[in-house]
């Protein structure tokens, strides 16, 4: 398959750009409301819509809503690409009556960098295909997530681990020198390299199992959507299921991506972890890391209670829970959870940025919304940790920052207003938020004032409100180290 759809790449790209497939095209065609139905995989109005736009409209049907199409109408909407070298390579394959129909699923996606466009397998959104043990997943919500956690910073080298249809090695290739992509199963592989091919951009691609392919190698940016599924030990599906029990898969690839990361280099890996009961998942995931050489920032966004877990997944791999095959499934997996004393999944991002100093991890839940990208904030936190590391904070002015806002929230009391909280919050990236109380809003007041170091800033609230300067110093050092963090206050 690879050589063939490779084969056909210049011609069928030339086929895309000449009817505009791209996504603002598609979306000024379609228009929003249509646009948006597209996205909850119905058909009809995107059928009607497209009716009215040529050729375009062909491809939609043709490769967005898995339609059968008249065999005239894709030999026109595919010049110069044969209809018959495109049926040869995989791309199509015969219809009924005489028409042909998508084999593969084709889709424009914006990188960042513009439309580009990736190969991957039917998902039977649209029409009934079975998920076959090395299924190619297309662009899904967590290769998305993924996508805007990444950083978009020029480096070097980039590894993608277990590249699937290679959307992440796709949008690595706009920002890195080189592009690496591994995974074990070949027919991913294949279908990354025509992805590669119709964008024409290089990538090395090889296979094999987890890091086996690139032993012995390093890069200064890894990112890794790995089979990160929590279940039993045993592999249904390639792109989701690791052969490992629970969440062995992203502690393997945790543990590992160390070795293969350049001094300053990072790591953006999507993880589960198991919530065992009587058990932190923080110390779970602290104990997956060496106690030197690395600072780990986890932000878990979600945590699935085991019914809704498995609920969800049996959905994905296109099963029926009231089949009673199906069941059975279902209902060895909640007893193998329930085994193992697990009450929730986690999930999330794990970034791991390679140092010479004592591992310092940080993990913590990010559940609620935000619209900022978090891959060049990852980056930012790991610069203001370094900051930390090197500086004593009583020494160092700081400044609040611009986006950060103080909130105080009333309620009715018997005498009026009574205050029940104070807090600080970030109007941008993570939206970030902090409890405090009135003194600590009196010390950030004080960082907005003339220039003065921290241990001067405590000494005069302190005389100001009658506290104990070493009590209070000892609860602001640990308080403003946390700000500093998240990007509250940083270095003036």
């Amino acid at each position: 398959m690879t050589r063939r759809l490779v084969s056909i790449a210049p011609a069928l790209r030339r086929a895309l750009v000449r009817n505009r497939f791209d996504t603002d095209t598609l979306l000024d065609a379609l228009g929003p409301e249509v646009h948006a139905a597209l996205g909850r995989n119905e058909p009809v109005p995107v059928r009607l819509a497209s009716r009215s736009h040529g050729d375009l409209g062909v491809l939609i049907r043709l490769f967005l809503l898995a339609d059968d199409v008249p065999r005239a109408d894709a030999v026109r909407a595919l010049a110069p690409l044969e209809v018959t070298d495109a049926t040869d390579a995989g791309l199509l394959e015969p219809g009924a009556d005489g028409a042909v129909r998508a084999a593969l699923d084709l889709r424009p996606v914006d990188l960042g960098h513009g439309t580009r466009w990736i190969f991957s397998d039917l998902d039977g959104a649209l029409r009934p295909h079975t998920t076959t043990k090395d299924h190619v997943l297309g662009v899904g919500h967590a290769s998305l997530s993924l996508l805007r956690a990444t950083p978009t910073t020029r480096t070097t080298s980039l590894l993608d681990l277990g590249t699937g249809s290679g959307i992440q090695a796709l949008h690595g290739a706009d920002c890195a020198d080189t592009v690496t992509g591994t995974d074990l199963n070949e027919r991913a592989i294949d279908l990354a390299r025509a992805t590669a091919a119709v964008n024409q951009v290089e990538i090395e691609l090889l296979t094999g199992s987890w890091f086996d392919p690139v032993d012995g190698r390093t890069f200064a940016r890894i990112v890794a959507n790995p089979p990160f599924v929590v279940g039993d030990p045993r592999v249904r599906h390639t792109y989701r299921d690791s052969g490992l029990d629970l969440d062995g898969a992203s502690e393997l690839v945790v543990r590992q991506a160390l070795d293969h990361l350049a001094p300053g280099g990072t790591a953006v890996l999507l993880a589960s972890w198991v919530h065992v009961a009587g058990e932190d998942w923080r110390a779970r995931i602290a104990s997956w890391l060496p106690a030197h050489g690395v600072d780990a920032w986890v932000v878990q966004r979600d945590v699935a209670d085991p019914a809704l877990y498995v609920g969800t997944w049996m959905r994905d791999g296109g099963l029926d829970p009231r089949d009673p095959q199906s069941a059975e499934r279902a209902t060895d997996w909640l007893t193998h959870l329930a085994d193992s004393n697990v009450e929730g999944v986690g999930f999330g991002f794990v970034y791991l940025r390679r140092t010479d100093a004592a591992t310092d991890l940080l993990a913590e839940d990010l559940t609620h919304g935000f619209d900022d990208p978090l891959g060049d904030e990852a980056l930012a936190y790991f610069e203001r940790l370094a900051w930390l590391r090197e500086h004593d904070v009583l020494s160092c002015r700081f400044g609040v920052d611009p986006h950060t806002a103080l909130e105080r929230v009333y309620l009715p009391g018997a005498e009026g207003w009574d205050q029940k909280a104070v807090r600080v919050h970030r109007g941008n990236g993570p939206r970030w938020q902090h409890d405090i109380d009135d003194l600590v809003a009196a010390l950030l007041a004080g960082m907005s004032g003339p220039s003065m170091v921290l241990e001067e800033l405590i000494e005069l609230l302190a005389l100001a409100h009658g506290e104990d300067v070493t009590e209070l110093t000892e609860s602001a050092v640990p308080l403003v180290h946390s700000l500093v963090r998240h990007g509250l206050v940083l270095p003036a």
